[in-house]
Parts: C-alpha cells; structure tokens; sequence
C-alpha cells in the first residue's frame, strides 16, 4: 500500500513540477489584441506579432508572481526528491511526511501566484486590452497546482 501512494504521489509531483516549469518559462498568460495584432505576455516576456521583448517595467505583481511560481518549483522539486525516499528504504518515515508538506507548500505558492495574477489581470488588464483571455501557461499552472496538492496528500496519508 505504501508503494501504491507513494507511486502515485511520485507520479503526480513529477507532472506537477514538468507543469509548474513549463508554466512559468512559457508566454502564454493571456492573450490579447493590441493595436488591431494579437499579442500575448507571459511573467518575463510580452510577444507582438509573434516578436517578442522582454518586459521593460518593473511591476510589483509580476515580480511577487514570478518570486512565487519559481519558490513553488523549487518546492516542487525538494518534495519529489524527499518523497522518493518510500522507493529506497521501503518504510514511511519523516522525510517522505516533509515531501508531501513541501508539495502541499508549492501548491499554495503555485496558488498564490496565480491569485496575484489572476486579481491583477481583472482588474487591470481586462479593462485595457480588448478581446483578452487567460492562455494555456495560465491554465496548465492551475492544472500543476492540482497535481501538487493531490502529491502532497498521497505522500501524507
């Protein structure tokens, strides 16, 4: 049974941590239309006409969703390494318990990212670019938040 958790929790953080990169390096967090051109931004870059540029403005919710998103990788990645400890000694112990915390930890800091964004995104942004809409790196960062609090339960129970 303690194999078949912590399989399953390996198996879920893996995928987490593969989202929650892919999410956070790709720039696809909303599109919009800019000028009468389709545009897309990301947390590092925004892209006009497919050519894009890095942002040029400090912005203080970019930074906080950047700082939080990267501190949910690094989570992602220690809870995955301590929850493979299962696989090497065969019995529960404390490291396996601090992997599923630090899971459940990069799940809240992934959550809390993309709250930050989210209330940023609705409030500001929406009302200055016609035809946004959330994309696909915003989404798959939702689904790893998912995946990283269901890892973390599996290594903890």
């Amino acid at each position: 049974m303690l194999y078949t958790l912590a399989g399953g929790g390996t198996l879920c953080g893996v995928a987490a941590l593969v989202l929650l990169i892919v999410s956070t390096a790709t720039d696809f967090w909303m599109q919009y239309r800019y000028s009468g051109s389709s545009a897309n931004q990301g947390l590092w870059r925004f892209c006009i006409n497919h050519k894009c540029h890095a942002h040029t403005i400090t912005v203080a919710f970019w930074d906080a969703t950047r700082a939080f998103m990267l501190l949910a990788v690094l989570s992602c990645f220690a809870g995955i390494v301590l929850g493979l400890s299962a696989f090497t000694n065969g019995t529960k112990n404390r490291r396996v318990r601090t992997g599923g915390i630090a899971l459940v930890l990069s799940g809240f800091l992934a959550l809390l990212a993309l709250a930050v964004y989210t209330g940023v995104t609705v409030t500001f942004f929406g009302k200055r670019f016609e035809g946004w809409r959330f994309s696909w790196s915003y989404i798959i960062g939702w689904v790893a938040v998912i995946l990283a609090f269901a890892a973390g339960f599996y290594y903890s129970f």
